[in-house]
């Protein structure tokens, strides 16, 4: 046999294959078989050659294939005779291929594929023998393609050895299976299988493949939905037949967990290492899974981590252009619990109670949560921002989605929220309202269904906080509109509630009466294009009341009115509801004007003195109630008063303009009219006249008067001063609007204003000389709209036939600083409440426009009125006026980019009258108004020491921190912004902490969303150290950032939270390098083979890590003083100790999977953190050691401080610990960087112990006599 194996040897070196070939041909085939051996055994590479026979090339086939399974052949040549194989597959007959896939598939069956090594040649096989045209097939003959498909629903069919599960999972990867081969009559049961295999091990694996092959089908669907259908060549399945497959596998898996606790614990452990092994498919089967009650509570609390650390990522990362470049696009999570959402239409009845259970699990967990004293911390106004609201708003969109699309769940869902309104009385359930509402907007008639639920709430109105039946009864107002017994059970509710006990009660009864007002009209009303709150057409479809029931609304509204009359008798809380809803009442039913007017007439009279001689013109003894010692108000008289005239000059602008020539159609109705609005309006003339002729004498409150809250005159001094004051505001602004640019008429206005005033610096100025001057100023009366329109003809309106009598306002200068302030005031509480007092206060389109005439008139006149136009002795008030205009301008600023964050464009733009700008001139306005507070600010810095104003140069910066977020940090302004702001610093050192700290602030925000910002803080940090000088001396050297020349203490606070913001995103970084190295043990073979070059993330967290060494190392050498920057930098240096650990615990991770070298960047910071920082660690311990001995004072301090220096030891000596591991795991010596450590037990300062000797010895000389020199022993022991 030796003969032949040399024979073929010497034909195969040779040039001419044909010789080969024939002998080849002449031998047996036992022969053949035989040579195949020999060679094969004695590490012989034989090339197979073509044949004339196939059944030659089949044979030779048919044997190697047991062979490279039997292992007696060295890995390295198996795998070179499957690669042979492969490449003569396509030379072999459709016959022979027929049988050597048969021969395939019968192995598997009986369990002869151990190694798995020779299923690499399964696929190519497979797709051979697809090309084929015709087989012999039983009696007949089929196609290539069906014949492949007999055999993989054969093998799919059969049982498979454990040994080969994991080997035939990654062979069905390779081959090309058409979507009707992928129906999942296969798959399923492969699943069940798969899974019944994994009770023997490979549970991991198992798990792992079936997961990550659904994975792959959902990213392969969404990349057809978004780019069309791709020319793959494999064809995916149909996303409704995959969605049915999914859950078909879900309930296989979960059936097998019920059984393999084993299975289950190994499930968990898959997801607890990283969420980014999340997929719809895995959420789906964790939502599943959470129906074992052992389980349940881990699966919520994995995805609650998971939703957190996954909102928590996208912020920091969106936080941080370093971590941008870095990093590639955030997975998120919540995108695939609402993909999960989404696709459990498909049937997936086990996976929706996951579905609730989860969305109300967040929404509870993460809910807006009571602030002190029970206020709420969170509004629904506000948007969602922090990662703790997006988790909450995902609840929501979960249980609302689900509500939409699952009948079987939606009792479920309506009857816990419901149940959470009306229990959690305690906490902020503004989150369940929004929810709710939602669900009534998106289904009203759905809800109908389940009408009881909403009526059983009903019941428990009296006993809910006001916040929450507001928002209640404003959600359900829809279905009032279809449902007459969902109507009549609310308002027999609100019957009961009307005579409470409790004031929350009654006003809540106030709250839901108002409401029905509202939304229940009476014929003839006006359109509801008028109104301010209207319901659109979207949410409810019928309305059974509009057409046949317009009488029976008009006696419902009527009959509501009169309930309503009660509450006047009530007390002042009650009132000013009621006051301040039926303004809103009359503009959406304007048929119930009549009954409206009358009654704030009747009400009017009670306190209005109707002898025209006698003064005051009301009675203020009526509106205060007295119980015991305690004064309270009874009546909001200055609330009334407003009620009434903004109900009448409504009611008066509205029908002038609907009626421009009215007829005599409607005299009953007109004499009416006339009659109310003649005898109101001669009570508004006359009370105005009254008013001006009044002294304060006569509501005894001149100067004598006491103020003081601690007693019960001085409270009934204080109301009587705010509703005077408040009153006087009202008739302000009613006869500016009837004055009709009169100048007779605006002089008596000055008069009101002048008597307001001197009320006001009254108030002012008793409230200010107690001990605490709680006195808070009155909110305002005045109107939203009457401002805007005020501010407008103070400041831009120019007519000609106006300025007669607009110089008689213009020329007081209080009156124009009252009307900012009072702008400045109603934008400050619409950025903390979301609304205004007054008219149209809850109208969000109206309030956005009042803003946006407001910002084009506070600009104008910030920017166009300089200083030189004023006379000196005025400078003060018009620096004052300047401030308070800024001072709006950063609260509109900052309101509208948490309240209307969607229009900030349109603010801008209707700044400068461009009604529908585009991105691009969106971000030319934007920095043009930038420019212009550039410069503002620089004209601040350039007038020296004596001119800067620190309050006006703060305001510059912090709307220039405003405007700037709306640019995009990719933009050619944002650059611009930076380096002037870099300028800025660099030149400016003026003796003002705050400002400096501000535009240091400002640098930071700006520079992170630019780079990172590791080279800016060494340099600061290098400024510190030379004007603080070093330890142990002190110098002065030049700087780059003047900033630093004066505040070097203030600011350098703030450079290390800066350090501190960088140290969490280096920490983030190696936490996720050590979890995705955890999650790669597996295919550690890939990891090896980049070993050589460095990982990208590694070598950036190396830089930053290196870069901030060298600046701790600037701060540590700096002559700090004690308190709490010393404090602060002890702990940042015990927190990049801590990192440094981390990061040597993860080479030490990386040096026990992969056998690598430690990368150069990582010797080289391993050597400047022993080199440099630590040295200097020690003496920079021993320095605030001896300052805190030597600082008395400060005892307090050395405790605190005392805490953060052992910390900082323990964190160095760590680190040097795991380096000593790292280095015998590395065979690098990494210690050699490292200086033996101070011993701090017993430290011997050699200065000090030779001045303690030296004083020692003059003592003995001066006087040997005294045997004892305690006081000096003691020194010595310092």
């Amino acid at each position: 046999m030796r003969a032949e194996i040399d024979k073929i040897v010497s034909l195969s070196d040779g040039d001419s294959t044909a010789e080969l070939q024939t002998y080849l041909s002449s031998l047996k085939n036992d022969q053949v078989i035989t040579v195949n051996d020999q060679v094969y055994k004695s590490d012989l590479e034989l090339k197979i050659s073509t044949t004339e026979g196939s059944n030659r090339r089949l044979l030779v086939y048919q044997h190697c294939i047991p062979l490279c399974e039997s292992g007696d052949l060295q890995t390295e040549v198996a795998a070179d005779i499957i690669g042979l194989l492969m490449l003569e597959t396509r030379t072999l007959s459709g016959p022979s291929l027929a049988q050597l896939a048969s021969l395939f598939v019968d192995a598997i069956k009986v369990g002869k594929m151990g190694s798995g090594k020779s299923l690499e040649l399964f696929p190519t096989v497979l797709t051979a023998l697809a090309a084929c045209e015709a087989l012999s097939y039983g009696k007949g003959e089929l196609s290539g393609e069906e014949y492949k498909k007999q055999l993989i629903n054969s093998l799919c069919s059969s049982r498979w050895d454990p040994q080969c599960v994991i080997h035939l999972t990654t062979m069905f990867r390779d081959v090309p299976l058409s979507s009707e081969e992928l129906q999942f009559l296969e798959i399923p049961p492969l699943v069940y299988q798969l899974l019944l295999l994994s009770a023997k091990g490979c549970k991991k694996q198992v798990l792992d493949g079936i997961i990550g092959y659904f994975k792959d089908q959902d990213v392969r669907q969404e990349e057809e939905q978004k780019h069309g259908d791709l020319d793959l060549e494999v064809q995916s399945i149909p996303q409704d037949q995959l969605r049915h497959v999914e859950g078909t596998a879900i309930l296989h898996i979960v059936f097998a967990i019920r059984l393999d606790h084993e299975l289950g614990r190994e499930f968990l452990k898959t997801f607890k290492m990283s969420y980014s092994d999340l997929c719809p498919f895995s959420v789906a089967l964790l939502l599943s899974v959470a129906r074992i009650q052992r389980y349940e509570e881990q699966v919520f609390d994995l995805l609650k981590g998971a939703i957190i650390k996954s909102f928590k990522d996208e912020q920091l990362q969106q936080g941080s252009k370093f971590l941008q470049d870095l990093l590639p696009k955030h997975c998120s999570v919540a995108q695939m619990i609402l993909d999960t959402v989404k696709n459990s239409v498909f049937g997936w009845d086990h996976v929706t109670q996951g579905l609730v259970q989860l969305g109300f699990f967040l929404m509870d967990t993460f809910g807006p949560k009571p602030g002190p004293f029970g206020k709420t911390t969170d509004g629904s106004a506000t948007i969602a921002r922090t990662p703790t609201q997006q988790s909450c708003k995902l609840g929501g969109q979960m249980l609302l989605q689900g509500f939409k699309i699952h009948e079987p769940i939606r009792g479920e869902i309506l009857e816990q929220v419901l149940n959470r309104l009306v229990t959690k009385t305690a906490s902020p359930v503004s989150h369940y309202l929004d929810l709710f509402s939602d669900i009534v907007i998106s289904a009203p008639m759905i809800l109908l269904e389940s009408s009881s639920k909403v009526t059983e709430t009903f019941d428990h109105l009296s006993y809910l906080p006001l916040a929450t039946v507001q928002g209640l009864l404003k959600a359900v107002q829809p279905l009032l509109k279809v449902s007459m017994s969902l109507k009549d059970a609310l308002i027999l509710v609100l019957r009961k509630a009307m005579f409470s006990s409790q004031l929350d009660g009654r006003k809540s009864a106030v709250t839901g009466f108002l409401l029905l007002l509202k939304n229940f009209k009476v014929l003839g009303s006006l359109a509801s294009s008028q109104c301010s709150q209207a319901v659109s057409s979207s949410q409810i479809q019928v309305d059974v009341h509009s057409r046949f029931n317009s009488a029976a609304n008009e006696a419902f509204c009527l009959e509501i009115l009169s309930s309503l009359r009660r509450c006047l008798g009530q007390q002042a809380d009650v009132r000013l509801m009621l006051y301040e809803g039926f303004y809103d009442v009359l503009r959406r039913n304007s048929q119930l004007a009549s009954s409206i007017m009358q009654t704030l007439l009747s009400q009017l009279r009670r306190y209005y003195e109707p002898e025209q001689d006698l003064l005051p013109p009301v009675k203020l003894e009526p509106c205060i109630t007295a119980h015991g010692d305690q004064v309270y108000l009874q009546e909001p008289l200055a609330h009334l008063v407003s009620c009434t005239v903004h109900c009448l000059l409504w009611l008066q602008n509205m029908r002038r303009s609907a009626n421009p020539n009215a007829d005599d159609s409607d005299e009953d109705e007109e004499e009416e009219e006339e009659g109310y609005q003649s005898e109101l309006q001669t009570i508004l003339e006359s009370m105005t006249r009254r008013m001006i002729k009044c002294e304060l004498e006569d509501f005894e409150l001149d100067k004598s008067a006491e103020f003081s809250l601690g007693s019960s005159v001085g409270v009934k001094n204080n109301i009587y001063a705010v509703l005077v004051m408040g009153v006087y505001e009202v008739l302000i602004e009613y006869n500016f609007i009837k004055a009709n640019y009169s100048k007779s008429c605006f002089e008596e206005l000055m008069q009101l204003f002048n008597c307001y005033h001197k009320l006001s610096e009254i108030l002012k100025e008793k409230s200010g000389k107690g001990r605490v001057p709680s006195h808070k100023t009155p909110r305002s009366l005045l109107s939203m709209g009457f401002i805007s329109t005020l501010l407008t003809v103070l400041f831009r309106d120019s007519t000609q036939s106006k300025e007669e009598a607009l110089l008689v306002l213009r020329s007081s200068g209080e009156f124009v600083r009252y009307a900012v302030s009072v702008a400045v005031q109603k934008i400050q509480q619409l950025e903390e409440t979301g609304h205004t007092d007054g008219p149209d206060g809850h109208n969000t389109d109206r309030t956005f426009r009042f803003l946006c005439d407001m910002t084009s008139v506070l600009m104008w006149r910030y920017t166009n009125i300089p200083s030189v136009v004023e006379e000196a002795g005025k400078k003060e008030k018009r620096s004052s006026l300047s401030l308070l205009c800024l001072e709006g301008l950063l609260r509109i600023f900052t309101t509208c980019q948490q309240r209307y964050p969607d229009k900030m464009a349109q603010l801008l733009s209707n700044m400068e009258d461009d009604p529908e700008p585009d991105d691009g001139s969106v971000t030319e306005m934007n920095f043009f108004y930038i420019r212009q507070f550039q410069r503002a600010l620089f004209t601040q810095l350039s007038g020296g020491e004596e001119e800067f104003n620190s309050k006006e140069a703060q305001l510059l910066v912090s709307i220039l921190s405003v405007l700037s977020r709306q640019l995009k940090p990719s933009s050619k302004q944002f650059v611009q912004m930076i380096t002037w702001t870099v300028k800025i610093c660099k030149e400016t050192s003026f003796e003002d902490p705050a400002f400096s700290k501000g535009l240091l602030s400002l640098l930071f925000n700006l520079h992170i969303l630019y780079k990172s910002p590791v080279g800016l803080l060494l340099e600061l940090c290098q400024d510190i150290h030379s004007q603080l000088g070093d330890i142990d001396q002190v110098h002065t050297t030049a700087v780059w950032y003047q900033l630093f020349t004066l505040h070097s203490y203030t600011l350098n606070l703030l450079v290390l939270s800066q350090v501190d913001r960088v140290l969490d995103e280096v920490d983030w970084l190696i936490a996720r390098k050590k979890s995705q190295t955890a999650s790669d043990k597996s295919g550690s073979g890939e990891a090896t083979q980049t070993a050589g070059q460095q990982d990208p993330i590694e070598k950036a967290v190396t830089l930053q890590l290196g870069t901030l060494l060298t600046a701790l190392n600037e701060l540590v050498q700096t002559a700090v003083l004690s308190g709490t920057c010393t404090i602060t930098l002890l702990r940042e240096l015990r927190r990049i100790y801590t990192i440094l650990t981390t990061l040597v615990k993860y080479y030490i991770q990386v040096c026990a999977t992969q056998h690598g070298m430690l990368p150069a960047r990582f010797e080289k910071l391993v050597k400047l953190s022993g080199s440099h920082l630590t040295p200097q660690c020690y003496s920079f311990i021993t320095y605030v050691q001896v300052q805190l001995s030597s600082d008395k004072e400060f005892m307090a301090k050395l405790l605190r401080e005392t805490k953060a220096i052992p910390d900082l030891i323990f964190s160095i000596e760590q680190y040097e610990k795991y380096l000593i591991t790292l280095s015998k795991k590395s065979k690098v010596n990494l210690m050699q960087y490292m200086k033996l450590s101070t011993s701090r037990d017993f430290r011997i300062n050699a200065a000090t112990l030779d001045a303690a000797l030296q004083e020692q010895d003059d003592s003995l000389e001066v006087s040997e006599a005294e045997e004892t020199q305690e006081p000096k022993q003691k020194k010595r022991k310092q």
